[in-house]
């Protein structure tokens, strides 16, 4: 819930590069918020306890903007490709009862059918929820599921209030029997004959044992 996750935040009148790196050297993290026609408000949110809240997928945010209190959906969190630092955050400004789209992710459960496997093909799917009742994620059930099944966004239970927005027809997963690999078979098979081969012929080293 929105009430879990309280932020005291600054607004900022410094931009660029030079200015987010000093932001981040003080262990903090420069984000922007947009919505409901206002312009964008530039802030600077506190790093620790920023990156507790972001490890969850659309977290949202009740933030002390300097005494004004805003609720904020996490829209995008950029981290640095090397180290995983956030770099930059954005965010969407909400109200309560407010429907909003987010993607949520795909949770499997279950074991299919023995000797099947199963792949999944989407790892997120789009939902229309309200803004404070986002689910964490859809749970698919593949318990049981023979070979050729599949499972499509329209077979999915969503959660209670929630609507779909992704396409009915998207492939989530679908159960299999694992392929063999046959070239790779051949050049192992390939490569235990020439062993053996190799070892049925005695080096001369074996032959002057012998006599």
């Amino acid at each position: 819930m929105a009430d879990d996750n309280n932020l005291s935040v600054k607004v900022r009148t410094s931009f660029g590069k030079g200015a987010a790196r000093k932001i981040r050297a003080a262990n903090d993290i420069p984000a922007v918020l947009y919505g409901h026609g206002g312009d964008p408000q530039h802030l600077t949110l506190p790093g620790h306890e920023t990156m507790l809240i972001v490890r969850r997928a659309n977290a949202v945010i009740t933030l002390d903007v300097e005494g004004t209190t805003e609720l904020a959906l996490v829209k995008d969190v950029q981290r640095d490709p090397v180290r995983q630092v956030i770099e930059h955050i954005d965010l969407i400004s909400v109200r309560r009862g407010e429907k909003v789209s987010v993607e949520v992710p795909v949770h499997v459960e279950g074991e299919s059918a023995p000797g099947t496997i199963h792949v999944v093909e989407t790892t997120t799917l789009e939902l229309e929820v309200e803004a404070t009742h986002i689910p964490q994620s859809v749970v698919v059930s593949i318990e049981g599921l023979e070979e050729g099944s599949q499972i499509t966004a329209a077979d999915v239970t969503l959660p209670q209030g929630a609507a779909l927005v992704s396409d009915p027809e998207t492939l989530v997963l679908a159960v299999q029997v694992p392929q063999l690999d046959l070239t790779t078979d051949a050049v192992d098979d390939e490569d235990g004959e020439a062993a053996e081969a190799e070892g049925d012929v005695p080096s001369i080293e074996d032959e002057e044992r012998s006599e």
